[in-house]
């Protein structure tokens, strides 16, 4: 695979590390992007030897600037594929328009249940007994786009957030990297609002 792929996160970047360890994605990750200079995501870009770049909204007069001097910076790389990894900014439609079928985003929640920044507080909330990951396509509307997989996670009756999240977690790290291969191997077809997975690389 000689694809390209830019990673964008908020925060830890515990899915960009599962992006980096896996085999087949992890060296074609060239760029972590994160909108927030103490991101430990860029930290762990630069333990792998990836390029890390800090792009401040506050630096910008608006998110569609922001978002042109972002699409900019991925063209300039010959970036392949978007991937989102807690990125915790919503995406102006001039650069979704530009990746459309090639960013995908990782949600803690079954989709379209409990979209948003709060999903598995919401889902604790709300009293649902399962929930889960999904892996999307990004378009122009928020945790919207082509479901690529989903997988459900048990609600226990002793959990917290804190819990519950990190077995959400544990899915997603297996799920995303998965997903991000299919793709990249050109296995994923759309048709409509569904996304069809082959077997194998075409």
């Amino acid at each position: 695979m000689d694809a390209r792929v830019a990673v964008l996160a908020s925060g830890s970047g515990t899915n960009l590390q599962a992006l980096l360890d896996d085999p087949a994605v992890g060296p074609a990750v060239a760029l972590v992007v994160s909108d927030r200079s103490e991101a430990k995501a860029l930290d762990r870009a630069r333990s792998a030897g990836v390029r890390a770049v800090h792009l401040d909204p506050a630096g910008h007069p608006s998110r569609e600037a922001h978002d042109r001097d972002l699409l900019g910076l991925l063209r300039a790389a010959s970036i392949d594929l978007v991937c989102l990894a807690g990125y915790m900014r919503i995406l102006s439609p001039e650069l979704v328009r530009a990746f459309w079928g090639r960013m995908v985003n990782v949600h803690p929640s079954l989709l379209p249940a409990f979209p948003g920044a709060h999903a598995v507080r919401d889902a604790l909330a709300w009293g649902a007994r399962v929930t889960g990951c999904t892996v999307h396509l990004v378009d122009e509307e928020v945790d919207h786009g082509p479901i690529l997989a989903q997988e459900a996670v048990a609600i226990l009756a002793d959990d917290d957030e804190e819990t519950l999240h990190a077995r959400i977690q544990e899915v997603e790290h297996r799920l995303y990297p998965a997903m991000v291969r299919a793709l990249l191997e050109g296995r994923v077809r759309i048709e409509g609002r569904r996304a069809v997975l082959e077997d194998q690389p075409g």
